[in-house]
């Protein structure tokens, strides 16, 4: 499978880069920084400078060409203001859609399902994950959402709480990348919204319950 993520230099995505890589995936990773390209590089992926904030859907799509699935594990960061979470988590993620074709996952956040409406930068960061989400769930692509608590850079644990409603909590990034590596090949992940936490079952396990 080839598989283009933006937000390649991101601490999700080289996780995941290595994971798709070892399993004989091809990746293009997506970054805006040319100085990202070397580690990016080193993870096994092929390094595409795109911006998704200043690219056209076009360009983006010849970014992305030839790309069987499309991950999107962007975000404007912390210490971003609340007009960056709109250009970059909610845009960006629907220029990337509308790029692409195929399997699509959005790393979004729990929260996104009844997000705030004040004017905090985190509550137009939800609403901004709130409204990329839709625009995938109404895309007719065969998506998947995941929805994970609080990132950490802990070291995997393969113990999660996988889940399709919403709960709290925290978790490895290593462990969402898991996750994402699995659902880009399982078709029973087609249209569904996953919440990812730390939990006691092993990933695998926990994965397969709530695709049941």
């Amino acid at each position: 499978m080839r598989v283009v993520i933006a937000g390649a230099h991101g601490k999700i995505a080289m996780r995941l880069t290595r994971t798709l890589v070892a399993r004989g995936d091809t990746v293009t990773g997506l970054i805006r920084n040319p100085d990202h390209a070397d580690d990016v590089a080193a993870t096994g992926a092929e390094p595409v400078l795109c911006d998704l904030e200043q690219a056209t859907v076009p360009e983006i799509a010849a970014a992305a060409a030839g790309a069987d699935a499309a991950v999107f594990a962007a975000g404007a960061g912390p210490g971003s203001g609340a007009a960056r979470k709109l250009t970059m988590d909610r845009d960006g993620a629907i220029k990337l859609l509308e790029a692409t074709a195929g399997r699509y996952v959005i790393v979004s956040s729990i929260g996104a399902e009844s997000p705030p409406d004040d004017d905090d930068v985190f509550s137009v960061y939800l609403r901004a994950k709130a409204e990329a989400d839709a625009a995938v769930a109404a895309s007719g692509r065969d998506w998947t959402i995941i929805r994970p608590g609080a990132l950490t850079d802990d070291p995997p644990t393969g113990r999660l709480r996988i889940e399709t409603t919403p709960h709290r909590g925290q978790v490895p990034r290593d462990d969402v990348a898991s996750v994402i590596a699995a659902v880009l090949v399982d078709p029973r992940a087609t249209d569904k919204i996953l919440y990812v936490n730390a939990g006691s079952q092993a990933w695998e396990e926990a994965l397969d319950l709530a695709l049941a």
